[in-house]
């Protein structure tokens, strides 16, 4: 006998929208959550492109409606962290942030990632309102404006070729050179003209009054001067950290990055365990395809449910 049919740790969209699945199909499903449902949708001030909402949607509406539509079909979430997770036999053991333990016949990982800060004042002030982490999310917003983007590596120049579809002028920031492949720094001195390059520079400050964000204070570490870059808004692409610091010590297999490898489709290194979002390594993370990887992965679990309770 188990505590549970399935346990999900998380709720963002991809655990919410599995857990919507299980449900449905009368599976006992428990979400674990340590903070609040939604993930990073909960937390982003508008979303512009989940289908369906023809003028957008704020993101706290949005995670209200995953949450409140798995709770309907029956899914139970739970306020606590889990903190191990070990495998016995064909039944799964988890250890909450209580310390107590609880059995279950699969469990899906869908803890998420999230986007690593630059930590300077008035980040986190203008935080979903001026400063953004996606360009495919918010880029947008900023036609015909001027934008600051901060990394050097693969992503922040693909973002930032890819916001010149709206700002007139991208200054990209670098703290010491370009890490990029050679095809995008290719792509990048070819347009010069619309992204300038500032290498070497560290963001110290964002800046800005109640209309929004202003500027950013940076300094040149060749020269050691300060000055402002004007900007309407700022993007960071420094990284992804997963969450998925409890997943230490266990069997689950992790890449570089610590990201979940997925074995075939959801499954992970260990039978039972599934992993769906952006917590799954190669996931695209978006937020319609992080509910659609949920979808999937519910399925894959109730197939490995039905066969092991055929044991």
């Amino acid at each position: 006998m188990t505590d549970h049919d399935i346990v999900i740790i998380g709720s963002g969209p991809s655990a919410l929208t599995a857990a919507l699945y299980t449900s449905r199909e009368e599976l006992e499903t428990v979400v674990y959550e340590k903070s609040i449902p939604g993930g990073q949708v909960a937390t982003t001030d508008w979303i512009d492109n989940y289908p369906g909402f023809i003028e957008g949607v704020k993101g706290i509406t949005l995670a209200e409606n995953f949450k409140g539509q798995a709770e309907r079909f029956g899914a139970k979430i739970v306020y606590k962290g889990i903190n191990t997770i070990r495998q016995d036999g064909n039944i799964i053991r988890l250890t909450d942030s209580q310390g107590v333990e609880i059995s279950t016949k699969a469990v899906l990982i869908a803890t998420g990632s999230s986007y690593k800060k630059l930590h300077i004042p008035g980040e986190d002030t203008y935080h979903s309102i001026g400063v953004h982490y996606c360009a495919t999310c918010d880029g947008a917003f900023y036609k015909n404006r001027r934008l600051v983007v901060v990394g050097g590596g693969n992503s922040a120049v693909q973002e930032a070729i890819f916001l010149t579809r709206f700002a007139d002028h991208v200054d990209l920031i670098v703290r010491s050179t370009i890490k990029a492949s050679e095809v995008l720094k290719r792509s990048l001195e070819e347009m010069e003209d619309i992204i300038t390059v500032h290498l070497n520079t560290t963001p110290d400050s964002i800046i800005g009054d109640d209309s929004g964000v202003k500027g950013v204070l940076v300094t040149d570490t060749t020269t050691n001067i300060s000055r402002q870059i004007d900007t309407d808004g700022v993007f960071v692409f420094i990284g992804l950290q997963p969450a998925t610091d409890f997943l230490q010590g266990s069997n689950i297999a992790l890449d570089d990055d610590g990201f979940i490898k997925t074995v075939t489709k959801h499954s992970t290194s260990v039978p039972g365990v599934f992993a769906s979002g952006d917590v799954r390594s190669d996931s695209t993370r978006q937020i319609v395809s992080a509910a659609g990887d949920g979808g999937i992965a519910a399925g894959e679990i109730r197939e490995y449910i039905e066969a092991w309770r055929a044991i």
